[in-house]
């Protein structure tokens, strides 16, 4: 049989890729097929950062090939990160391709626990990730990433994010003392978080994750229509009380047409570290039954362990102190989906196509 392009491509589109469920043949062009002295090499590029799987990409489109009749293909995995589209009427940030919103409808799920989390497993995959944080008015990042000082301005009119883990990071903890509180009303609230993000220089983010604010007030519904994002990402406990508003949260955004990327379930079991003995505190089941209740995706849940806790008060979230861990495969995991499903929507083409400028003939 001579092996053709269209024969490789066919082969390809039997098989799947584990994170994204479309089939291969959608992450190739004719181009990255090479045909030649007997040898074959395709070469795959995928649309979000895989590190972690592509060795287990690259062995499935081997073995598509090989059970089409092409053995012996050599089969190259990379990734490239593309901005995608955002709410109309706002622009991407400059050298931001994709922000993302973590919301919860209220507060003490785990969210900026999960954030921050997500924002490190998004990083260890290889991508390149900042992390806002955008609650006013209980700002926790600092603590969580273990980061502390003010952001050093270099032409005093913008701020250089701070570092921690790897990650690009603004707060308003970084700014204010440790023990002052925001007194602020809400048009106050919505300028400090536009200033944080527009106002920090950002160096090259294939994702900027936002840890909003909880609640759907009109601080949470004014930042939900000023930030440009691609999608947000829900997380709730399994509790009845917690998906209430929970719902109300993905509701808010769903209003703005900000599309959900998501839905994530904390804090969805314990197991006993003396027993082993495996419960669930506040409900089972709970946030897939919502994300299939709105046709929304369902990423995945979480554990409620000590150790998660611990690690994130210390400083040291769970996927950079424990990266062995199940909980942190766990983050991996979810994040991996979350951007897949960045990889699958629409394309940003603001920026693709020249100013047209119509002028009066003289």
């Amino acid at each position: 049989m001579s092996i053709t392009i269209e024969n490789i491509r066919a082969a390809l589109r039997a098989a799947q890729d584990p994170n994204t469920g479309l089939d291969l043949g959608v992450s190739v062009k004719d181009r990255d097929i090479q045909l030649g002295g007997g040898r074959v090499a395709v070469a795959l590029e995928l649309g979000y950062p895989a590190d972690a799987v592509k060795d287990q990409v690259r062995q499935i489109a081997e073995a598509a090939l090989a059970d089409a009749g092409v053995p012996g293909a050599q089969v190259s995995v990379t990734w490239k990160v593309a901005a995608h589209a955002v709410q109309k009427g706002l622009k991407p940030l400059p050298n931001v391709r994709n922000i993302i919103a973590v919301a919860s409808g209220k507060g003490g799920v785990g969210k900026s626990t999960t954030a921050v989390n997500l924002a490190l497993a998004l990083a260890a995959e290889g991508a390149k990730v900042g992390l806002l944080d955008a609650d006013i008015y209980g700002p926790s990042v600092p603590t969580m990433l273990g980061i502390s000082g003010r952001p050093e301005s270099l032409d005093n009119k913008s701020m250089e994010p701070l570092t921690g883990h790897g990650l690009q990071a603004n707060s308003i903890g970084f700014l204010i003392d440790a023990d002052s509180p925001a007194i602020w009303r809400g048009p106050m609230v919505t300028q400090a978080l536009e200033q944080l993000l527009r106002q920090t220089n950002w160096r090259d983010l294939d994702y900027l994750i936002v840890d909003m604010p909880p609640g759907t007030g009109d601080v949470a519904l004014t930042l939900a229509q000023k930030v440009p994002v691609v999608g947000a990402v829900i997380v709730t406990t399994p509790q009845d009380v917690a998906l209430l508003d929970a719902r109300k949260g993905l509701r808010m955004f769903q209003k703005v047409d900000v599309p959900i990327l998501g839905v994530v379930e904390n804090m969805a079991i314990h197991i006993c570290s003396q027993c082993g003995h495996a419960e669930h505190i506040f409900g089972e089941g709970g946030g897939q039954r919502m994300a299939e209740q709105y046709h929304t995706p369902w990423l995945g849940s979480l554990p409620l362990t000590l150790a998660i806790r611990e690690q994130t008060d210390a400083g040291t979230p769970t996927v950079v102190s424990d990266a062995g861990s199940e909980a942190a495969a766990l983050y991996r995991g979810i994040a991996r989906k979350l951007a897949a499903g960045v990889a699958a929507l629409p394309r940003d083409m603001a920026g693709k196509f020249p100013s047209i400028v119509v002028q009066q003939p003289t």
